[in-house]
């Protein structure tokens, strides 16, 4: 189970100096948790469109990387609090970067270094998928220009359809990643044993093409009941409902990321005992309390 890691107060006093973190969060705060940022949650601000940070992004061409296609990375323009939690997000099967556009800006909104990025092919299987989320993550914490905002240890992934079956496939790969967000995903493999990174399951109750009684629901039946995860099936959604801002999507998916990758436990109440059945939800089952 995940377990945060938190920097004593002395060093990060001695960060802040160094770095000259004008305007950081208030000292009591960030000696209980250095990794949060931005103001106290409401269920209005993980619902808007945009949160608290400015956002600028940044066009990576497929000439300049390796092992993935290149892709945007939106990222907060001010480092005032301090670095942040990474997020890299394939598409799925046969498409690009731009359907899954939408969720650049509005996580990085939020406090995150987002990376959408397009794969070497668009035919490519859920295990290629898998390492090229990891190969954009090790370029965006080792080699972007942006890499001096990223906390390299703290790095989640994303994915829509063979993308998302991607997602999974990477957090069992690297267990050092902090969340995993598979999104209707699609992958023939279901028993997800060995897996030891906190995972969000999105589905849709009208999905035709990895139908949750096939994908979502045994991918979650087979992470570790030891495992921080949760499921969300989204009611009256289809296959490609992650291919369009979804308020739901953005909502819960805002939430984990910051609970388990800035260990901000200010975001758990959305979590746990999470939502009910909605218009928006048709279940929701988790691993609370986290």
């Amino acid at each position: 189970m995940h377990k945060p890691r938190f920097l004593s107060a002395a060093v990060l006093a001695l960060a802040m100096a160094a770095g000259g973190l004008a305007g950081a969060a208030p000292a009591s705060a960030a000696a209980d948790n250095p990794y949060e940022r931005g103001p106290d949650p409401t269920n209005a601000s993980v619902e808007a469109v945009r949160g608290p940070f400015a956002t600028g992004e940044i066009s990576v061409s497929s000439l300049l990387v390796s092992g993935f296609g290149g892709g945007t990375i939106y990222y907060p323009t001010s480092t005032a609090e301090g670095t942040f939690g990474a997020v890299v997000i394939s598409p799925g099967f046969t498409a690009y970067q731009s359907s899954i556009a939408w969720l650049g800006p509005r996580l990085a909104s939020q406090g995150f270094v987002v990376f959408t990025i397009d794969t070497i092919t668009t035919l490519d299987q859920p295990d290629s998928r898998g390492r090229q989320l990891l190969a954009a993550a090790d370029y965006l914490t080792g080699s972007s220009v942006v890499r001096g905002r990223v906390d390299g240890s703290r790095v989640a992934v994303m994915g829509h359809s063979m993308g998302g079956g991607g997602s999974l496939e990477a957090a069992r790969s690297r267990p050092s990643l902090r969340a995993a967000i598979p999104l209707t995903g699609w992958n023939t493999t279901k028993i997800w044993s060995t897996v030891r990174v906190p995972t969000l399951i999105v589905g849709a109750d009208g999905d035709t093409v990895a139908p949750v009684a096939t994908h979502s629901e045994p991918f979650y039946a087979g992470l570790p009941s030891s495992l921080d995860k949760a499921y969300l099936e989204l009611n009256g959604a289809t296959h490609f409902t992650p291919n369009a801002s979804n308020t739901t999507i953005a909502k819960y998916g805002i939430s984990w990321l910051k609970r388990f990758v800035d260990d901000d436990t200010r975001y758990t109440r959305f979590l746990c005992p999470g939502p009910g059945v909605s218009l928006s939800v048709e279940e929701y089952r988790s691993t609370c309390p986290f």
